[in-house]
């Protein structure tokens, strides 16, 4: 039967999520670090995949550099853009999880209507919100791309901290300093959450 649009669904024809995650010996799910910029989002997400893949695990990074220089490279950042930003992203997010890997996401996804939508999408028991509650002004003093200089300037508009606001997750799986906490702290501390919940219940 003909659907909207010459869409055929093909979903029940395909091998499940199930088969995937049998095939890789892992239970897969989403990661989502947000944060202020210069929290430590990314270097934090890097070295959780390494540490997953000395265990065996294959995951995947997400983040603003290799997204918006690909998939969304159409992209600003208005309010209306940065919606489609995290929607797209989740889009993609949900095909990882759905094929078995350990998707680790960093983005600012500065509030919590926006990451509530990254949820729904890829499915709210397969999303980790981990925030990384980084003080406003260590961020700034780090400043590793010069964008908090820029913003003060007023040469980037709608920056986060800055001239746009970021809410802080109600209820985030854990809350990480990186002020505070070492990335080996803090490593530790996200495998204690991550792993159990990845493990594959044979």
């Amino acid at each position: 039967m003909e659907t909207k649009n010459n869409i055929y669904p093909i979903f029940d024809r395909m091998l499940q999520r199930s088969d995937k995650e049998k095939l890789l010996k892992q239970r897969s799910i989403m990661i989502w670090f947000t944060g202020l910029s210069g929290s430590g989002k990314s270097t934090i997400a890097i070295a959780l995949e390494r540490e997953l893949h000395k265990r065996g695990l294959l995951c995947r990074i997400l983040d603003g550099d290799n997204i918006r220089s690909g998939i969304n490279n159409n992209l600003g950042f208005s309010p209306e853009d940065r919606i489609e930003n995290i929607r797209r992203i989740a889009e993609v997010s949900k095909l990882f999880v759905d094929s078995g890997i350990i998707t680790i996401a960093a983005f600012i996804s500065p509030s919590n209507s926006i990451r509530k939508m990254a949820a729904d999408i890829i499915g709210k028991d397969d999303f980790l919100e981990i925030f990384v509650n980084t003080p406003l002004a260590i961020c700034e003093q780090r400043d590793v791309k010069g964008l908090y200089a820029k913003a003060r300037k007023g040469e980037i508009k709608n920056f986060t901290g800055i001239s746009a606001p970021f809410e802080a997750p109600e209820c985030p799986a854990l809350t990480l300093d990186t002020s505070v906490l070492s990335i080996e702290e803090s490593i530790k501390l996200l495998l204690e959450l991550i792993l159990p919940k990845i493990k594959l219940n044979e």
